[in-house]
């Protein structure tokens, strides 16, 4: 024992090589006898060997980590004074971030701790803690995986760690829990789906795992509080199209619309997520494949009536999600019978009313539906309900809205509706003319839809140039539709060419405009009013106008220019497109999103605003991105308080 005593100081030598030597001799005195290890103890040698968890040797480290597994197994008063040295257990967590050798070590030594109860408690609340296991319990190396995954169970104990598992991409217990724990513990669970901000990956790893039955079983439960929130998770997961159809094909479409129909009256808000759902399930079915038995929405014509009657009964926010239904069947392989329905049912005369709806969002989605039905529908029946009334509202939105879809469908309507020299009277009457060859210059560099409204606008254009009308002609040509201006359009008239005309166009004029950037020709992005349309340019489906329209915008957060540009970035809501962009599948997409984000939250009024959304996809990338992925994103995830700034583990 004196031997043991006579130690301790040479462990708080400035010598590293002194140090390993004490620790090897100690280790060693450990292992021999159990008398040895109750001596070290005594002699409160592990506040020591705690402290000693902080030095820059790793070889050092290790050595501590070592004696304390041995002083700690089987001996729960060991266990203890562990826990009461300070920061002892965030000692061994920054451990379990570094290399996978002294990782093991740590996890080791917190799996032989959770087993002692107040240690257990606190395990899981150390910063970056269950994250960290939960990537270790994927690793190659099989012992380190098996302890991590035997301490999560150990720390399932605690319905706040389940959410910490979740919220890390581990979902085992929250599903336990979901379906066989107790009613208010369902309540838990099921609230973090509904509030948690999934990846696609996180979506589909819980539909893998089971998670749709328990859910289905909690929308028919008596709670009405219990049935709102099973809606809100099943409208958080039904955004993932595979998920969508699942949902379909295992009866869900029933319940949902039994819901709808039975809450029409109720201020709850349940029917407003309920509309959502469904409406997440018909985006589902437009993308298909070539399935030889493609999947139905809805299943009897009947079904189709009552949901669009449900329109003239509820508020916007349900209004809204139904016409999105119907805009996304429309667009399905069920889209020649949804047609025909919604014209028996005079869906084109309440589309037609809902044009002049103060309500943006309800408006918008009943120009889009609207703009489906004209396009190869019954001639009379569109004749029938659109008059000169019905044209001036129209010609309104094209001028007035900030929509670029709606303004397309507006013009699509026009486009499309059937050739009668009434409708064409009507419309130059409106001073129809005038407004659509304004649209034609303006078009070219507003927004990443500007093809289809170029198309729409010259096909209503070219009804005022038959042959037939001379009159109607000189109006045209008078309003300025001269040949070069055709000739100008035609070049973006079909779909394809017109997209790479508009894409070529715009990084032409990035490479212009942005080839060397200073300070002023940055910042006069903002003079030329080009933010919005380019932070609009980020939901085009082509990553290449994506990545285009990023270099631009990322130029203004460049070197001193972060916060002022951050804030001009923040004000056109840029950033949540960008957050966006860490789930693509596009990896240079990912890697610009991520050096953007490493530098944007670095500014304490991001981190705090944004960080949350951003931290499920940062974590999914820890474990399935590239190497140097990995590393940015757990830098993040440093500014982002999830990870210690000291862990190398990635």
């Amino acid at each position: 024992m004196i031997t043991i005593a006579s130690m301790k100081p040479r462990l708080k030598s400035e010598e590293d090589e002194e140090v390993l030597n004490c620790l090897e001799q100690l280790e060693d005195l450990c292992v021999e006898r159990d008398q040895h290890r109750e001596w070290v103890i005594l002699e409160n040698y592990i506040p020591v060997l705690v402290q000693l968890l902080g030095e820059k040797n790793r070889d050092i480290r290790n050595r501590a980590l070592v004696i304390l597994y041995i002083l700690a197994k089987d001996s729960d008063d060991a266990k203890e004074r562990v826990a009461n040295a300070d920061n002892a257990i965030e000692f061994i967590v920054r451990s379990l971030g570094r290399r996978i050798g002294e990782g093991k070590l740590a996890v080791a030594l917190l799996l032989e701790l959770s087993k002692f109860t107040l240690v257990r408690d606190y395990i899981g609340k150390v910063q970056g803690c269950i994250l960290l296991l939960v990537t270790m319990s994927g690793s190659d190396d099989s012992q380190a995986a098996t302890d991590a995954q035997e301490l999560l169970e150990n720390l399932a104990f605690s319905d706040q760690n389940i959410i910490r598992m979740a919220k890390a991409n581990y979902f085992k217990h929250l599903l336990q829990h979901l379906s066989t724990g107790p009613e208010d513990v369902k309540m838990i669970m099921v609230s973090t789906l509904a509030e948690m901000e999934l990846t696609d990956h996180n979506k589909a790893s819980l539909f893998e795992g089971g998670v749709l039955s328990p859910l289905l079983h909690l929308v028919s439960d008596s709670d009405l509080e219990m049935k709102k929130v099973a809606i809100k998770a099943l409208r958080n997961l039904s955004s993932l199209p595979a998920n969508g159809l699942q949902m379909i094909r295992e009866g869900a479409v029933r319940a949902l619309l039994d819901l709808l129909v039975r809450h029409i009256s109720s201020s709850s808000g349940l029917r407003e997520h309920v509309a959502a759902t469904i409406m997440h399930l018909a985006e589902s079915t437009v993308s298909q494949g070539s399935n030889p038995t493609p999947i139905s929405l809805l299943e009897s014509d009947e079904d189709a009536l009552m949901l669009f009657s449900l329109i003239s009964w509820t508020g916007p926010d349900v209004q809204q999600n139904i016409l999105r239904i119907f805009y996304a069947l429309c667009q399905s392989p069920s889209a020649s019978n949804i047609k025909t329905k919604l014209t028996e049912c005079s869906a084109v005369q309440v589309l037609a009313q809902l044009c002049e709806q103060e309500n943006q969002n309800v408006r918008a989605n009943a120009v889009k539906l609207f703009c489906c039905l004209v396009e190869g529908g019954d001639e009379a029946t569109i004749l029938e309900h659109v008059g000169q009334k019905c044209l001036e509202t129209l010609l309104r939105i094209i001028q007035s809205s900030t929509d670029m879809v709606e303004i397309a469908s507006a013009m699509g309507i026009i486009s499309n509706l059937p050739e009668n020299s009434q409708v064409t009277q009507w419309l130059l009457n409106a001073g129809a003319l005038p407004v659509i060859v304004r649209i034609l210059p303006n078009s070219k560099q507003i927004d990443p839809h500007n093809n289809w409204l170029v198309e729409n606008a010259v096909g209503a254009i070219c009804r005022f140039t038959v042959p037939t009308n001379l009159e109607w002609q000189k109006k045209a040509a008078e309003a300025g539709v001269i040949p070069i201006e055709f000739t100008e359009v035609e070049s973006a008239n079909t779909k394809t060419q017109g997209v790479l005309v508009l894409l070529c166009s715009t990084r032409n004029w990035l490479q212009d405009s942005w080839g060397v950037c200073t300070v002023e020709s940055s910042f006069c992005l903002v003079e030329a009013d080009a933010i919005r349309p380019l932070v609009r340019v980020l939901e085009d489906p082509d990553p290449r106008a994506c990545e285009a329209s990023l270099d631009a915008l990322l130029t203004l957060i460049d070197a001193e220019r972060l916060q002022s540009g951050g804030k001009v970035l923040a004000e056109a809501n840029a950033i949540p497109s960008i957050i966006k962009f860490l789930s693509s599948s596009t990896p240079t997409l990912q890697e610009k999103a991520l050096n953007a984000l490493e530098r944007i939250f670095r500014l304490p009024e991001f981190k705090q605003k944004y960080g949350p959304s951003a931290q499920m996809p940062l974590v999914d990338l820890t474990q399935r991105g590239n190497s140097s992925m990995k590393s940015l994103s757990a830098r993040i995830l440093a500014h982002l308080n999830v990870l210690h700034d000291q862990s190398s583990y990635f």
